[in-house]
């Protein structure tokens, strides 16, 4: 398999840009709870050519959610995590056997709502939080993660809802995401995605993404648990917003 640096057709000045998006996408991810992987495949949508937005978006989040987990492993809630895994399985299943061109926003629509629902509306119940609830939860992010590569606000929203200690929420929240981003290599690799094209802009980005985590988790120790989690509301509200503008504009209502 043939490396190169540079993909066909990609700048070396559009390559610098994803390298700062990644440092910046992972600062915000790691010192204010998310934000930070939406950013990113922004800024990659309008630079990158399509087909390769997704894949590239999953692997990048990936190692930067590995790096961010590593960091912060001892406040990881293991619990939540051995739930989230099944739904990891049987969502990215689910998606790669239906891997369809389905209107992106269907799913931008209903991931905003979800995300201001768990923000502002009433906490949920315990049911909805237990082994289950965090099961379907974990199986419905993953799966329209592999077509729309936005699942994050609404897994942080979720995740919010169980934790309100920042430190556990950051910890538990780029655990989960690095599961769910596990399979996306195996499902688009299977698709035929020329991955060694891109290999070596993706090392560099989760290495940039890494600097990021480092100095994201540096400003978190700055938050208070109640600041945090206003904050974080705060920002969610303003994705669910972007992705609600998004939808109306592609004429989903």
């Amino acid at each position: 398999m043939e490396i190169t640096l540079l993909p066909d057709g990609l700048a070396a000045g559009v390559a610098l840009l994803l390298l700062l998006a990644s440092v910046l996408g992972s600062m915000i991810s790691a010192g204010l709870g998310a934000g930070g992987g939406l950013l990113l495949i922004v800024i990659m949508a309008s630079w990158m050519p399509p087909a390769a937005i997704i894949p590239v978006h999953g692997l990048v989040q990936l190692g930067s959610n590995c790096g961010r987990a590593a960091l912060t492993w001892r406040h990881i809630d293991w619990k939540v995590v051995a739930a989230f895994a099944p739904g990891v399985v049987l969502g990215a299943s689910l998606g790669a056997w239906l891997l369809v061109d389905l209107p992106a926003q269907i799913w931008q629509l209903t991931i905003a709502l979800f995300v201001l629902f768990l923000c502002w509306g009433p906490k949920l119940p315990k049911a909805a939080i237990g082994t289950p609830g965090i099961v379907i939860a974990s199986a419905f992010t993953s799966f329209i993660s592999l077509f729309v590569g936005a699942s994050g606000p609404l897994v942080a929203a979720f995740i919010k809802q169980i934790h309100r200690d920042r430190f556990i929420t950051i910890a538990t929240f780029s655990t989960a995401m690095a599961l769910q981003h596990a399979p996306k290599a195996l499902v688009f690799g299977l698709t035929g995605f020329m991955l060694s094209d891109w290999l070596a802009l993706i090392v560099a980005m989760i290495g940039c993404g890494f600097i990021g985590t480092w100095l994201g988790l540096r400003l978190l120790n700055a938050f208070s648990d109640q600041r945090f989690g206003m904050v974080l509301n705060l920002l969610l509200t303003a994705l669910a917003l972007r992705l609600l503008w998004q939808a109306g504009a592609a004429g989903a209502w």
